[in-house]
Order: C-alpha cells, then structure tokens, then sequence
C-alpha cells in the first residue's frame, strides 16, 4: 500500500468504528495532536489513548460526527487531508460544518504522527 491508500484506509476505518484496522495503521507511539481550543482537544500519546479520548469522546458527544474529505495531498512521507467536520450536538441539537485539514506523517507503512488544524470557534458555536 502506498502512504496515501493507508491513509484512505484510516479514514475507512474512522468511518465503520474498525479500531483494530486503527491500531494496526499507527506506530504504537503514535503522537495525535489535536487544536487545543478543539473539544476534548490535546495530544494524545499512543494509539489506545485515541481510541479512548478521541474516537469514542466524539461519538457520545455528537451526532453523526464525521470528516468529509475534499482533497488529498500526497507529499511522500507525509499525507495532507483538507476537509470539514460535520455534525451535531447532542445536547443543542445545532449542527456545525467547520473547516480542517489534517496531516499525517508515516515512517514504515505506519502512521507515527497526526496533526489538526481547524476552524473550533464553528464548533463552540453549537455547544451554546
């Protein structure tokens, strides 16, 4: 597999709730750095820990949570995603489209590095 269909396998695995393909993907020092004005936003060390404090955070805190990809970019060792978060709150029940883009950093086949850039003040917006 190339870098860019490991990550397009991420996302297919983001998107069926496949944790185990998840785990398989990442190095298991896996660094996830999230916006800190992001919900739930940190870095997280190790692929478990994103499972935890990431995937499974998102999934009881919103409804149909999901990334829309608009493009990849292929930049070898490293895989840009540009895109948007979309969904809505549970509580609120407003919903959010907010722009993102993701990068990846690969060494081996294995994602060893994911770093978030997004648009947090759209989603804050509908947490009030």
């Amino acid at each position: 597999m190339t870098n860019l269909e490991i990550i397009q396998e991420l996302y297919r695995a983001f998107r069926e709730k496949d944790y185990d393909t998840f785990l398989h993907i990442c190095t298991p020092d896996l660094e996830w750095i999230q916006n800190e004005g992001f919900p739930q936003g940190a870095t997280y060390q190790g692929a478990a820990s994103v499972v935890e404090g990431v995937f499974k955070f998102n999934d009881e805190r919103w409804e149909k949570f999901s990334f829309r990809i608009d493009r990849y970019l292929d930049a070898g060792n490293s895989v840009i995603v540009i895109g948007a978060y979309v969904g809505c709150d549970r509580q609120t029940q407003k919903s959010f489209c907010a722009a993102a883009a993701h990068v990846y950093d690969l060494i081996d086949s294995k994602v060893c590095r994911f770093r978030m850039f997004a648009d947090t003040k759209t989603i804050w917006d509908t947490m009030v």
